[in-house]
Parts: C-alpha cells; sequence; structure tokens
C-alpha cells in the first residue's frame, strides 16, 4: 500500500513538472504621450527659475517647472523666501483647447484657474477669494521674454472682469542664466 501511494505521488510530481508552465500575462499597452502641439503650448516655462519682481533684481522666490505624466501635465513648485509655498498642477484639454491650473498653496488653500494659449501668452483665470472680497478673479499672462525669461503678470477684478488692476508682477529668470 505504502508503494502504491508512493508511486502516486510520484505521477502527479512528474505530470506537474512536465507541463509547461502558464504565460506570463500580456504587458498593457503603453498610454499615448501628450505630443500634440497644444501640450506643448507650456513649454516655455519648464526649468529651474530665479523670481524677481519686474523691474527689481530681489529675489523672491525659486521656482521648479517639470513636465510629467508622459508630457500630459506641467507642474510648478513654488519656493518662496517668505515661506508661503505652494504648486501648480495644468493640463490641456485637447477636446476643448483650453489649459486648466490647480493651485494649491499653504494659503488660501485651492484654487482653479482655466484659459489657453493666445498665439503670444498663456492666460488663465480664476477665483481667487480674499478676506477682502468673497468673489475675486485672478487673470495670469505668463509670456515667454525676448531675453529667455518668463513674466507673469497677475491682475485683480473685483467687477466679474469688467475692469482689472494689476496684482503681482514677476520675471523667472533660468538659475543657469540668472546671475551672469
Amino acid at each position: 500500500m505504502l508503494e502504491t501511494v508512493a508511486a502516486a505521488a510520484l505521477a502527479i510530481t512528474q505530470a506537474a513538472a512536465s507541463q509547461t508552465p502558464p504565460a506570463p500575462p500580456p504587458t498593457p499597452p503603453q498610454s499615448p504621450a501628450c505630443t500634440g502641439e497644444g501640450h506643448a503650448q507650456f513649454d516655455f516655462w519648464v526649468g529651474e527659475w530665479e523670481v524677481t519682481p519686474n523691474g527689481g533684481e530681489q529675489l523672491i522666490a525659486h521656482s521648479r517647472i517639470e513636465r510629467l505624466y508622459n508630457g500630459c501635465a506641467v507642474r510648478e513648485n513654488w519656493m518662496p523666501l517668505n515661506g508661503r509655498d505652494g504648486g501648480s498642477l495644468n493640463s490641456y484639454d485637447a477636446a476643448t483647447g483650453r489649459w486648466h491650473q490647480t493651485w494649491i498653496g499653504s494659503s488660501p488653500g485651492r484654487v482653479e484657474f482655466a484659459g489657453g494659449w493666445t498665439g503670444e501668452a498663456m492666460v488663465l483665470t480664476g477665483n481667487w477669494p480674499s478676506p477682502a472680497a468673497a468673489h475675486q478673479l485672478v487673470r495670469m499672462t505668463y509670456t515667454l521674454t525676448p531675453e529667455g525669461h518668463v513674466r507673469q503678470h497677475g491682475e485683480a477684478s473685483l467687477d466679474h472682469g469688467a475692469s482689472w488692476q494689476p496684482s503681482f508682477d514677476f520675471i523667472y529668470r533660468r538659475k543657469d542664466t540668472a546671475n551672469p
């Protein structure tokens, strides 16, 4: 009886060893890259930057902007010297031709912007609540300068965009060329 059990176990082991192992699951297809013309509209902002007020030389922040997620997003890591840091995640919607930005900062939290490329600049607008006004539109215009810098000009409106007042004006200089 013991010989029969041993023979059966040996036969099962040999049968299992002779079978071909199952093929590994197929590799999922690679997601298509976001390489269209619209996805590249904000590439001029990608880089390592030193930020100063427009017309001034006083360093106010460092900023790292990078293209991520197979080219489908542009992310900013804003690192001001005053400690009020934050960042944005920007993406292009090919179906609508619009850009969307979500800004998350240490103050006031999250703000949503939308807009697009005008042919000369990236313009994004969003409602940025503040203690002074529950409804404050902020319009940011990003422009590549002839020197290769990026100007980020902010304007605010308290009348739903009927009129605009200057809010901030920054120059982003590439770290490798900021102090020649």
